[in-house]
């Protein structure tokens, strides 16, 4: 029996980026993937968020997506567009990239670092017993491992096994997505019916001023809706056919479907993150309709947050218990997740009363403050964990300051490209004392003259010294005092020695 100290059952982005996170930490960790490789079928995520912009910038790796994608403001709410282009981060923009590539990016960054993927395998069953979890695999083959990640899908086999409720809304819109071959185009972009919200695009696309200007040839993406939200069969050609007949009197000579699928509302969350040796992430944590674009962000940042946490225990440097801050930090982020999109799939009905609604919520949203407000949230640079009272930046994302240092100026986010913990001292040399630790925190005295701004939140006071954790949020706060210090210490990074 093949073992290693975590096992991740799905490489989709989230589980691709655990591995890069555990991968990091030095962790032996593998991935059990059903597909033979990273090929993927349809349309899934399109972009990525500010937010998971920084954590990618943060791991070093930001510029392979840049490299791919186009930048634009692409943060919205419902059918609003939110420019966040004057907020304080060097990423105040969203990336469009189809999730194809991503996954393409994440796994050439996940081989760099010797992940291995054991492909055209799904995990069919695990037991669990005190020292750890055995697999079982769909080849008749086991895996042993000290913990279990599903990171499998809103379908999710790991936390169905488990016995992790799911619990939530039932569907109340359905869509049929579909690539298809037309004999005429039909007028691409999306278009508000009384019969509901359709679309038609192709593949390559360019973001000019902000606008989507589609190519001239290749196959037609098309989303329509569905009449029965919870249909349960394959859609068909034949559906896509009624559903066109029905909002254009045509069906623009559709002849061939490259590929069909389907997608709901339904909205979803598992109510535990962690069951003894076993946890979940992204969709098999959470589920809920693609409108405003977080699923996929909000699980590369689960990933994120449960990867340095994991390492410290597995390698026995921290207790047990510091896994429980997984569920408690990520279940409130994907919970307003869920709460947010279901807003915004009210606003996209159809009706007279939802239209009055719409025009009221997008009056609000050309305000200064509701517009940076929900702006920061849908963007995913709004995320407060809470740990108590104090400074503002307490729970909040670290800013990436350019700093200055003995050795010269340095980007902030420079200093987490391995993945540990900085403990940044912005008074006198030698001002704090964090020798116990000095095998676990790296230590950087610097000076940053500048403002100190957060998104949405605007100027805040410049503190004396920030403990910031691997995923980048900040632990502690110094205001010319080393008190909680020890404790933030002992807490997130265990005790000395």
């Amino acid at each position: 029996m093949r073992e290693h100290a975590v096992v991740i059952s799905g490489a989709g982005p989230t589980g691709l980026m655990l591995a890069g996170e555990l991968a990091l930490a030095g962790v032996d960790v593998a991935i059990v993937e059903r597909r033979p490789d990273q090929g993927l079928a349809g349309t899934r995520a399109g972009g990525l968020s500010a937010r998971t912009l920084e954590v990618l910038d943060q791991r070093g790796i930001v510029d392979r997506f840049l490299a791919e994608g186009q930048v634009a403001q692409v943060t919205g709410f419902a059918v609003t567009r939110l420019d966040i282009s004057d907020f304080p981060t060097r990423h105040n923009y969203g990336l469009a990239l189809r999730q194809k590539h991503i996954e393409r990016i994440l796994a050439d960054w996940v081989g760099e670092l010797a992940v291995p993927i054991y492909r055209s395998l799904e995990a069919t069953g695990f037991a669990q017993d005190d020292s750890g979890v055995t697999i079982q695999l769909s080849d008749g083959a086991s895996l042993r491992a000290c913990y279990l990640v599903g990171c499998d899908g809103g379908r999710s086999l790991v936390r169905k096994a488990a016995g992790i409720a799911f619990e939530g809304w039932d569907p109340t819109t359905g869509n049929i997505l579909a690539e298809v071959e037309m004999e005429q185009e039909p007028p691409l972009g999306i278009h508000r019916t009384a019969l509901g919200i359709y679309a038609f695009g192709r593949e390559e696309y360019e973001i000019r001023d902000d606008r989507i200007v589609f190519a001239k040839e290749g196959p037609i993406g098309v989303m329509v809706p569905e009449k029965n939200a919870g249909a349960t069969t394959e859609p068909t050609l034949s559906d896509l056919r009624e559903a066109l007949l029905a909002a254009f009197g045509t069906d623009y000579g559709i002849h061939r479907v490259n590929w069909i699928s389907r997608f709901t509302d339904m909205s979803r969350q598992a109510t535990a993150y962690r069951k003894g040796r076993v946890l979940l992430a992204g969709d098999a944590a959470h589920v809920h309709s693609p409108v405003g674009g977080q699923g996929l962000n909000t699980g590369v940042q689960d990933a994120v947050n449960l990867g340095w946490k994991l390492a410290r225990v597995v390698k026995g440097r921290s207790p047990e218990a510091l896994l429980d801050s997984y569920h408690a930090e990520r279940h409130p982020v994907a919970a307003r997740v869920l709460r947010m999109t279901m807003a915004q799939v009210a606003l996209l009905r159809t009706d007279d009363r939802t239209e009055a609604l719409r025009d009221v919520v997008t009056e609000l949203l050309g305000m200064e403050e509701p517009r940076k407000r929900i702006a920061a949230e849908m963007s995913g640079l709004a995320i407060h964990y809470e740990f108590g009272e104090g400074h503002p930046l307490l729970g909040r994302r670290m800013p990436d300051l350019d700093l200055t240092t003995s050795d010269g100026s340095l980007r902030l986010f420079t200093l987490l490209q391995d993945a540990l913990p900085v403990f940044l001292n912005l008074g006198a040399p030698g001002s704090f004392d964090i020798a116990p630790w000095s095998d676990r925190i790296k230590l950087v005295d610097a000076g940053y003259d500048g403002a100190w701004e957060l998104p949405a939140l605007g100027l805040v006071s410049a503190p004396t010294a920030v403990l910031i954790r691997p995923d980048g949020y900040v632990a502690w706060v110094g205001d010319r005092t080393q008190d909680g210090l020890q404790e933030a210490m002992n807490s997130w990074f265990g005790p000395p020695g």
